[in-house]
């Protein structure tokens, strides 16, 4: 839009289970009212207001690069994460954000990356936005030491939003409608080559309707053929869904306020092919967002709005690992928590992020402006 695996022993599944159990529940005890809840770098640095007593809090992770807003992120685990950003940059730590790499493509000084996929430490996949040549997919094979550019648009009606993968073969990029539909990029060797995938499938988009580039999230799948788009700037705030890997598409409107090119549904997040939770709002900070989540039980082809949605518009949200009703949502103004699996929501934090991510071993990511990064730690 013009704007903005699997455990190998029981054991360590149970571990991991409880652990995750144990996450949500030590986050739920130490949520506070959003008047008590204090910016992450104020008051002593403690991203909620029960840090100081050694709750659940985002630890920030020095970037040293304050110039740029990280809108893409890819949690591969507790130590290795990547970032994508404004000004063509892309980072990597290995260390749990001890240190960053810039690991930027050379001459991409300026492209504005909005996602980012990381299949691990050494190989991922990168997406820059904007109107034609502007959109383009990158692929590092070494750790960003080299990269390859596998895609550049040249369909000046075309504007590629984010992307996702089923696997580490299997994968889709977004674009805002072209003639009248969403456009999809599709991959199978990793994102070293993409096509065009076919129309036909495809509704037809409302007018005005688009996908937001805010966090990498407008697009995201659940196992190896289900997939969901998030959209706004139309009558309705939709969410389309394919079974079969984005040939073919259902669409459904949420309770998400949208008829604005500035509100709709922003991020996307599924724990499995039925239950997900979409979170946006209204993106201008002069606006209010009611309304700003919803909830799904059967796999998005119907959405509940949020009893008690977050108290402003949300960019980016994801599932606590291991758990069955835990969720952040991260936004300028803050983050919240759920721990009923979407349908009530409470402020965490206030520090401003624009994308959040979590991963098996237990570790949540946040980025966003300023370079601003963090973990989640106790």
């Amino acid at each position: 839009m013009r704007r903005l695996g699997s455990t190998r022993r029981r054991g360590r599944a149970g571990r991991l289970l409880t652990a995750g159990v144990a996450c949500g529940a030590a986050l739920a005890a130490l949520t506070v009212p959003a008047a008590e809840a204090r910016p992450f770098g104020q008051g002593g640095g403690a991203g909620t207001a029960d840090a100081g007593r050694g709750g659940v809090h985002w630890a920030a992770k020095d970037t040293g690069t304050p110039q740029v807003r990280f809108r893409g992120l890819a949690a591969v685990d507790r130590h290795t994460a990547w970032l994508a950003g404004t000004g063509g940059t892309v980072l990597r730590t290995t260390d749990g954000g001890a240190s960053w790499r810039n690991v930027s493509p050379p001459g991409a000084a300026d492209l504005q990356f909005r996602d980012v996929t990381a299949f691990d430490a050494r190989r991922a996949v990168v997406l820059a936005i904007g109107e034609g040549e502007a959109s383009r997919v990158y692929r590092t094979d070494d750790g960003g030491t080299t990269w390859t550019e596998s895609f550049r648009n040249t369909d000046p009606k075309a504007f590629y939003d984010c992307l996702a993968f089923f696997d580490r073969r299997h994968g889709l990029a977004l674009s805002d409608p072209v003639d009248g539909r969403f456009r999809l990029l599709s991959t199978a060797d990793g994102g070293r080559s993409w096509r065009v995938l076919p129309a036909d499938g495809m509704p037809p988009a409302l007018d005005g309707e688009a996908g937001f580039a805010a966090s990498g999230q407008c697009l995201v799948t659940s196992g190896p053929e289900d997939v969901w788009l998030a959209t706004g700037g139309g009558a309705h705030a939709r969410v389309l869904h394919s079974a079969d890997r984005g040939l073919t598409w259902t669409a459904a409107d949420t309770p998400v306020p949208a008829g604005d090119p500035a509100k709709g549904v922003f991020a996307l997040a599924f724990r499995d092919r039925t239950h997900g939770i979409a979170v946006g709002g209204d993106y201008r900070p002069d606006q209010p967002s009611p309304d700003a989540a919803a909830v799904t039980a059967d796999g998005g082809r119907t959405w509940r709005r949020a009893a008690a949605p977050p108290p402003a518009y949300r960019s980016g949200a994801a599932w606590l690992p291991h758990s069955r009703t835990a969720a952040l949502a991260v936004g300028p103004t803050g983050t919240d928590l759920t721990t009923d699996g979407g349908r009530t929501w409470r402020p965490f934090d206030t520090g401003s992020y624009d994308t959040v991510a979590c991963t098996a071993d237990l570790s949540c990511w946040a980025a966003g402006e300023q370079g601003h990064v963090a973990r989640l730690e106790r």
